[in-house]
C-alpha cells in the first residue's frame, strides 16, 4: 500500500506568482510529474488543502487540467485558501468523498487501511476548525473501521510547533474534542497535515502527527517568539506513506527536484565493516 501525499499547491491564475515570487503553478506541475513517475505506482494521491491561493474559478480550472493527467485515484481536502463552492464546481471529486453538511471530506478503505480526510476550513479565517458535524463523521468512520489501521488527513495541524505565526492559525476550534476522539482509538496510526509548509513530527493524542512540506515554497524555520511571517524557496518536497506488514505505517520525505546520482557505494579498502 503506497500513498503519495502533497500539500499547499497555491495554484494561481496563469502568469501570476503567489506573493509575487513563488511560481506555484510550475512548481505544482513538476510535483505532479514527479508523483506520476514514481515506481512502484502509488495506490492513491492525497492532497491536503490550499489547492489554490484565492479559491478562484480560474485557479480550480487550471488545477483540474493538471490533475486530469494523473492515472491514479485522487483524494483531496480544502484549506484556508480555498472556497468550497468554487472547489465543488471546478474539480472532479473521488467517489469516496463525503459531503455531509456541505463539507468536503473522505472515507476510503484502500488495501489494509482506512483513510479519513477531514475538512478544517473555517470560511473567512486562516485558522482551522472542526465542528460537531465534522467530528461526527470522524467518530462514525473510526467506529466502522473495526480495528483496521487508520490514517487521518487534514489541512490544519492540531498541535503547536513553535513557529509562532503558524501556531496562531493552526486547528483551533474543536481541537480538544478531536484529540479526545483520536485518543479513544489506538488504531489511528497517523495524523497527517499540511498548512505549515514544513516537515514537522510530534506525538499527539497517543499517536504520531506530522506535517508535510509544501510542493511550492516553505515557511521560514524561525522558532523565536516574535518571528516574522516569511517564506523561503527551499526545495519542494512531498511525503510517501507506505503500509508494510510487520513495519506498519512508514513515511518518507521525497524531493521534487532531481539531483546528481545515483552513485554506487564503492567501499574503500580501509572500511571496517563487512565488504
Amino acid at each position: 500500500m503506497l500513498i503519495a501525499h502533497i500539500t499547499d499547491l497555491h495554484i494561481r491564475p496563469r502568469g501570476k506568482p503567489a506573493y509575487r515570487v513563488s511560481e506555484t503553478n510550475a512548481l505544482t506541475e513538476r510535483a505532479l510529474d514527479a508523483v506520476a513517475a514514481l515506481r512502484p505506482r502509488p495506490d492513491v494521491l492525497v492532497i491536503t488543502g490550499d489547492l489554490t491561493d484565492c479559491g478562484l474559478a480560474e485557479e480550480y480550472e487550471l488545477l483540474q487540467s493538471l490533475l486530469s493527467r494523473l492515472d491514479m485515484p485522487i483524494l483531496l481536502l480544502p484549506g484556508n485558501h480555498d472556497r468550497r463552492e468554487t472547489l465543488l464546481a471546478g474539480l472532479k471529486l473521488d467517489p469516496h468523498t463525503v459531503r455531509d453538511g456541505g463539507f468536503i471530506q473522505f472515507v476510503a478503505d484502500l488495501g489494509p487501511m482506512r483513510l479519513i480526510g477531514l475538512d478544517t476550513l473555517v470560511p473567512g479565517q486562516s485558522f482551522g476548525g472542526l465542528c460537531s458535524a465534522r467530528l461526527a463523521v470522524l467518530e462514525r468512520a473510526l467506529a466502522e473501521a473495526n480495528g483496521k489501521p487508520v490514517a487521518i488527513f487534514m489541512h490544519h495541524p492540531p498541535f503547536d510547533c513553535g513557529i509562532a505565526h503558524m501556531d496562531a492559525i493552526r486547528l483551533l476550534e474543536g481541537a480538544a474534542d478531536f484529540a479526545a476522539i483520536v485518543a479513544r482509538h489506538p488504531n489511528v496510526e497517523r495524523i497527517v497535515c499540511g498548512h505549515h509548509h514544513r516537515p514537522i513530527v510530534t506525538r499527539f493524542a497517543g499517536t504520531i502527527a506530522q506535517i508535510a512540506p509544501s510542493v511550492t515554497h516553505q515557511v521560514t524555520l524561525d522558532l523565536s517568539d516574535d518571528g516574522a511571517a516569511t517564506f523561503h524557496m527551499e526545495p519542494a518536497a512531498y511525503l510517501l506513506h507506505s503500509w508494510r506488514e510487520g513495519a506498519g505505517f512508514v513515511s518518507h520525505t521525497a524531493y521534487v527536484e532531481r539531483f546528481a546520482g545515483p552513485y554506487p557505494f564503492v567501499l574503500d579498502a580501509d572500511y571496517p565493516g563487512a565488504h
